[in-house]
C-alpha cells in the first residue's frame, strides 16, 4: 500500500468517441488484474478514511482496496457486498467525483484520487464471473409476511435484507420489468441492463417473490395490501416531472426526460414501442434541446447523440461550475458533440402545431441561495432562439399524489408531497407502513436508496419482533 506517491492515477481507458457514441454500450474498458491491483495499492489507508465518511452507505473501502491490492478477491467482494446490495451498480453509476473519490485524501493532497468506482465494479464483476455470487440460504423461515410497493434500488435493498432474516417478502411494481429506474432510466452505456436482471434474478432465486403490471390503487388498494401483509414498505420514488410554465409548453414534441429516456430503454431491451418506431421519441436526424443540467439530462443529451440527432444542445440556466450533476458525466457529454449552452433559460416555444424554436434568456448570476449555489437572474433584452424539431425537459421529478392513487387518503404526506415518517422508525402515520427511497427524500441518488431500504429493512425487523412478542404475551 502507501504506492501514491510513485504510481500515478489510473483508470480503465474510455473506448474511442468516435466509437461510442454509435452505440449504447459501457464506454469504459474492464480493468485486468494487474491494473486494479496496482491502483488499489495507491490507497493511503488512511486514519480518517474520509471516502467512507462521504459514503451514504459507509462502504469499508480502505479495507477492499487493500484485500485487492493483496489479490484477495474474493475476501474484497465480501467486505463490499456486506454494506452495499448493488455494489456493481454503484461501481457504474455513483457519482464517485462528488462522493469518495471527490473526498479522498490523496486526491485532496495533489496525487491523483484512487480510482474507487471502477476497483468496486472489477471486485463485483469478478465475482459474478467466478460464481461467488449465490442466492440467499436462509436459515429459518419465518411466517411473517412484508409487501414492498416499489421495484427500484430502495425496494429491493429493503427485500434482499429482510429475506436474509428468513422473512416472507413480495415485491409489487407498477412495470413489467423490476429493477425501476435502474432497468428503465438509466442508458446503457451507463448501466447494461444484464447488470440489473442478473441481480433481480438473483433476489428472485432467493425466495422473494416479485408481482409485475401492478398498480396500488388499481389492482388493490393500500388497505388491501396491509390486509394481506404483516407490514408494508412503500418505495415507489419519484416519477412526476417538473414543468416549465412558459408559453407553448403544450405544443408537440416536447416530452418528458424519463418518457424519452423509458423509449429508448424499451427499445434496447426488444420491446416494441410505437412512439419510437414511428419516430415521435426518436431523435435520429433532429435538432435536439435537452433543458435542464443533472445527471438525467446528461443521460438524454448523450441519449440523442447515439440516436444519431443531427444536433444535440443542451440549456441550463446556470454556468458549469454550478451544475448539479456528476462533472464527469458533462465531460463525457461534452467529449460526445454535445453544445452546452450555459446561463440559459427558456422563455417560450415557438410553433404552430410542433415545436419550430425554443426562444431563451440569458442569465446572470447573483449572490448564492439557500443551496449555495449563485441564484439565476434574467439578463433583460437577451432573448434568443434556437431551431429545434425535439425539446426534453429535464428540471426534476415531484412526488405523485400517493393518497389519491393508493386510495388511502389518510396517508400523510409533507407540504412536498413526499410521504412524512418518523425519522426514528421511518414508519408513516399507519400502523406497520414504512416509506423510504426518493418518496421521502425527494429525488437523489441511488446509494442513496439503497442505505434507506437497508434502515428500513432494520426498522421492519424491529416492529415485526415487538408485534410477534405481543402475540405470544396475548396467546
Amino acid at each position: 500500500m502507501l504506492k501514491f506517491v510513485d504510481l500515478k492515477k489510473e483508470s480503465p481507458l474510455k473506448r474511442d468517441t468516435s466509437k461510442r457514441r454509435k452505440d449504447f454500450n459501457e464506454i469504459y474498458d474492464e480493468f485486468i488484474n494487474t491494473k486494479a491491483k496496482e491502483q488499489s495499492s495507491r490507497c493511503s489507508q488512511c486514519g480518517v478514511p474520509f471516502c467512507q465518511i462521504h459514503c451514504p452507505l459507509s462502504n469499508n473501502i480502505p479495507d477492499w482496496l487493500k484485500l485487492t491490492a493483496e489479490g484477495r478477491l474474493q475476501e474484497a467482494y465480501e467486505v463490499a457486498q456486506s454494506t452495499n446490495n448493488m455494489p456493481e451498480v454503484c461501481g457504474r453509476i455513483c457519482p464517485q467525483d462528488r462522493l469518495c473519490e471527490g473526498n479522498c485524501v490523496i486526491e485532496q493532497s495533489g496525487h491523483g484520487t484512487v480510482t474507487i468506482g471502477s476497483v468496486e465494479k472489477y471486485i463485483t464483476d469478478t465475482a459474478w464471473e467466478k460464481g461467488w455470487i449465490k442466492p440467499l440460504k436462509v436459515k429459518k423461515e419465518l411466517k411473517q409476511s412484508i409487501g414492498i410497493i416499489g421495484a427500484g434500488p430502495a425496494g429491493l435493498a429493503c427485500g434482499e435484507e429482510l429475506r436474509k432474516s428468513g422473512y416472507q417478502v413480495t415485491i409489487y411494481d407498477r412495470y413489467d420489468r423490476p429493477g425501476g429506474l435502474l432497468i428503465y432510466g438509466i442508458p446503457n452505456f451507463k448501466l447494461e441492463k444484464f447488470v440489473v436482471e442478473r441481480r433481480t434474478k438473483l433476489l428472485k432465486d432467493s425466495g422473494i417473490k416479485f408481482v409485475q403490471n401492478f398498480e396500488v390503487g388499481k389492482n388493490k388498494t393500500l388497505s388491501q395490501l396491509r390486509e394481506s401483509h404483516d407490514s408494508i414498505l412503500i418505495a415507489t420514488g419519484v416519477y412526476k416531472p417538473k414543468e416549465i410554465k412558459v408559453p407553448g409548453q403544450d405544443l408537440k414534441n416536447i416530452f418528458p426526460a424519463m418518457e424519452f429516456l423509458t423509449a429508448s430503454n424499451r427499445k434496447g431491451l426488444g420491446d416494441d414501442v410505437e412512439l419510437f418506431d414511428n419516430g415521435t421519441l426518436n431523435a435520429e436526424g433532429k435538432n435536439v434541446v435537452v433543458i435542464g443540467g443533472g445527471d438525467t439530462a446528461m443521460d438524454c443529451v448523450r441519449t440523442a447523440v447515439r440516436q444519431k440527432a443531427k444536433s444535440v444542445k443542451c440549456l441550463y440556466r446556470r454556468d458549469q461550475e454550478n451544475m448539479p450533476g456528476s462533472a464527469r458525466e458533462v465531460k463525457n457529454a461534452i467529449e460526445e458533440g454535445v453544445e452546452f449552452i450555459w446561463l440559459s433559460s427558456p422563455k417560450s416555444f415557438l410553433g404552430e402545431n410542433e415545436v419550430k424554436e425554443v426562444e431563451a434568456n440569458k442569465i446572470i448570476l447573483g449572490e448564492p441561495d439557500s443551496s449555495g449555489r449563485k441564484k439565476p437572474a434574467i439578463k433583460s433584452g437577451s432573448e434568443f432562439k434556437l431551431s429545434t424539431d425535439l425539446v426534453i425537459k429535464s428540471l426534476g421529478f415531484d412526488p405523485e399524489n400517493l393518497p389519491k392513487l393508493f386510495d388511502a387518503e389518510e396517508l400523510s404526506i409533507s407540504e412536498w408531497g413526499t410521504i412524512k415518517i418518523d425519522l426514528e422508525s421511518m414508519q408513516t402515520n399507519l400502523d406497520g407502513v414504512f416509506a423510504a427511497g426518493d418518496i421521502v427524500r425527494g429525488a437523489s441518488l441511488v446509494v442513496w436508496a439503497i442505505k434507506d431500504g437497508r434502515d428500513a429493512a432494520l426498522q421492519i425487523e424491529k416492529y415485526l419482533e415487538k408485534k410477534d412478542k405481543k402475540t405470544i404475551i396475548a396467546a
